[in-house]
């Protein structure tokens, strides 16, 4: 929220999935938001907590030209064609406009504990996710004026149930990139291995880019 600069603000969610954040931001930060997805079924859950949302990719943005103030992006970066979305999300802010894009640092595809159990995760959101040096340089390319990265790291902990619930349920998009042998050897690791109380990291890289 401080980085962002939200509050009050005409602000564009992209990838809202089930629009949690896009309706806290709108309590909470008395803030304007207008939300898209590529996903339809993602789009009918959102509209439940916010009218202002569409279907759209990052790619192609429903908006004219400076329309918005501030746009956010949480665990997008990694899945959209960002040679083509992030010109997109510049020609969508105003002069002075703000991008903030929530995505991992490498480090932690080192510190999870997903990573630990499914070793192949953690090599395949290695080639996926950003390293935050270099897209701060896609970002300059694509016309922003200047890109920074803060850090952020957060503790917290699982229960082992709880965290076989996750595997089970194949609870991010990595899963579709393993193979089902994988999955099986991880999820027998895991039932093998992991403790009580679950304890892991979130590392975060916070790319807030100057239009």
């Amino acid at each position: 929220m401080r980085e962002g600069d939200l509050r009050g603000r005409r602000v564009l969610e992209v990838g809202c999935g089930t629009g949690a954040l896009a309706q806290a931001l709108s309590e909470r930060a008395a803030a304007r938001v207008w939300a898209v997805d590529a996903e339809p079924a993602m789009v009918e859950l959102a509209r439940s907590r916010l009218r202002t949302v569409r279907v759209a990719r990052a790619e192609e943005l429903p908006f004219k030209d400076g329309w918005f103030e501030r746009a956010l992006l949480r665990l997008v970066v990694h899945l959209v064609d960002r040679g083509r979305a992030l010109p997109e999300l510049r020609r969508v802010l105003a002069p002075g406009g703000r991008a903030v894009v929530a995505t991992f640092d490498h480090s932690q595809f080192d510190a999870g504990w997903l990573s630990r159990i499914f070793p192949e995760i953690g090599e395949i959101d290695r080639r996926r996710f950003p390293e935050p040096a270099a897209f701060c340089d896609e970002l300059l390319a694509a016309g922003f004026s200047s890109a920074r990265v803060v850090r952020l790291s957060q503790r917290h902990e699982n229960t082992r149930e709880h965290a076989l619930e996750r595997i089970r349920g194949r609870h991010i998009s990595t899963f579709d990139l393993l193979t089902e042998e994988q999955i099986a050897a991880g999820l027998e690791r895991a039932e093998r291995e992991l403790p009580e109380v679950v304890e892991g990291r979130l590392e975060w890289a916070i790319v807030v880019a100057e239009a």
